[in-house]
């Protein structure tokens, strides 16, 4: 795609451009970058004009979501300067397909992208590489952030990010299931239920005259993807196992493998857990839970908001999960190349500002600062929340959907319909969570890392006869093959 810009030094500009592609027809630099950016062999001086393109993975959401309403908000505020003027570019596919291209991208010099939306796991490996510039050493340090989220960002000693929007496991149940097989809402998950406790239910839930063949206690998110590797390091923590330390040296043993293995088989146990289990992912657990099959669900904080449209309001509930739970989410970052720095990094400023996190915890992400929860903060940019009410969010909506609740106002981080005293609870929880969370293992060798932790686990949950002994002698050559790059 041409830009246009008018005569002058702009036309000099795309005559060598196209006189260059004349003389190497077989080049790709030729090619224009993602969506028309320019490309890092212009002009220094005309790629520096913008726009700032930040490359994110899918806004969970929804199409014009609240990201894509920040960055708007963002460009409200920077009109008169069409060199602050910023534009997202989704990625497509998963987040390994996500990783890849960015990788890809930025090693490749081709990409045009001056913030990166990365997964929290991917900044020891972007760090390590170069191609994410460490924040200026002078900058101050922002104690408003979640202190275990704030060190995702950092590598090595330095930071090289800003955390965006985090991610925690929760615990989602159904109290109408739990109530229908005689469990009575004292004994209902607490902020300080243990999974013995949690097994106790499911023990009375598998006894209940009224259980069907495809109903199980709960499910979790067990296929060969991120979200095992999520679900064994939350087991391997709550046994008191760690992989690597904060340089990402492994340092776990064969005997405390078998222990977190154990504890994940004991998760896993046929009488508890849905079958499907071993083969589903976020999507496919969510629409077991919506439908019934099972009376708790692991997941993340967004499905909280996700349940309003697929159960009335008092057909669900969430907690703390028992034991450890993980760490997800996104940070921004730099890139290396990027000739609008300085700009780049102040829309970073703007993104994880209080506003802009209130706004995130608003529209059902988990927000990054510690303001967002203790009421403290600043509210959300006025026109973003106004984009992100729906259309039929009002008293009279309220009253004809699935529950007679009375409606609530928007803007308290939880599921419409539910409530002010549900989402307050839902919002405390949300903060313990997060405090309380673990990381994954720190190490820029993380995609092999969780490809071989992938692979040994999900072939130990299928076996018709598991044996974590001989499980956990394999996973520990292949971790330490991992952890050293080999």
């Amino acid at each position: 795609m041409t830009t246009h810009r008018g005569w002058g030094g702009g036309r000099r500009v795309l005559l060598a451009a196209v006189l260059g592609c004349l003389l190497a027809a077989s080049s790709a630099a030729c090619s224009g970058g993602p969506d028309g950016t320019p490309q890092p062999d212009q002009d220094d001086k005309e790629a520096a004009q913008g726009p700032i393109v930040v490359a994110s993975g899918l806004d969970v959401t929804g199409s014009g979501g609240v990201r894509q309403q920040l960055i708007e908000e963002w460009n409200r505020q920077h009109a008169g300067s069409k060199a602050q003027q910023a534009k997202l570019v989704e990625l497509p596919g998963g987040a390994d397909q996500q990783r890849s291209q960015l990788l890809g991208a930025l090693q490749s010099g081709s990409a045009g992208y001056d913030v990166v939306n990365l997964d929290i796991t991917w900044i020891p490996e972007f760090a390590e590489a170069g191609l994410i510039r460490a924040l200026p050493d002078e900058e101050p340090v922002d104690l408003d952030f979640i202190k275990g989220v704030d060190r995702t960002t950092v590598w090595k000693g330095r930071s090289y990010a800003r955390a965006f929007n985090t991610d925690v496991g929760l615990l989602y149940y159904r109290p109408d299931l739990l109530e229908d097989a005689g469990i009575q809402p004292s004994r209902h998950p607490t902020l300080n239920w243990a999974w013995g406790d949690l097994n106790a239910s499911m023990k009375t839930l598998a006894l209940s005259p009224d259980r069907s063949d495809d109903q199980a206690g709960w499910t979790t998110q067990l296929k060969q993807y991120e979200g095992l590797t999520v679900n064994a390091v939350e087991a391997f923590a709550s046994a008191g196992v760690e992989l690597a330390d904060e340089e990402g040296t492994y340092v776990a043993s064969e005997a405390e493998l078998k222990k977190g293995l154990d504890e994940l088989l004991e998760r896993a146990h046929h009488e508890r857990i849905l079958p499907t289990a071993v083969s589903s992912d976020e999507t496919a657990t969510l629409a077991d839970f919506a439908a019934g099959r099972v009376a708790f669900l692991r997941h993340w904080p967004y499905v909280y908001g996700a349940l309003s449209g697929l159960l009335p309001p008092d057909a669900y509930s969430v907690n703390r999960l028992p034991g450890k739970s993980v760490l997800g989410g996104q940070n921004l970052a730099v890139t290396a190349d990027s000739p609008r720095a300085e700009n780049a990094r102040e829309l970073i400023t703007f993104l994880t500002s209080q506003e802009s996190e209130r706004c995130l915890l608003d529209a059902g992400f988990a927000a990054t600062r510690a303001s967002a929860y203790n009421g403290k903060s600043r509210p959300c940019w006025p026109r973003v929340a106004a984009a992100l009410r729906p259309a039929d969010d009002s008293p009279k909506a309220a009253a004809t959907g699935p529950s007679s609740a009375s409606p609530s106002p928007v803007g308290e981080g939880g599921a419409r319909g539910q409530g002010a005293q549900a989402r307050a609870a839902y919002t405390m929880t949300l903060s313990r969570a997060l405090n309380d969370a673990v990381q994954r293992p720190r190490t820029p060798y993380y995609g092999a890392f969780t490809q071989v932790l992938q692979s040994h686990v999900h072939d130990l949950l299928t076996a018709e006869s598991p044996d974590s002994d001989k499980a956990a002698a394999r996973l520990d050559d292949a971790l330490r093959d991992a952890f050293e790059g080999k």
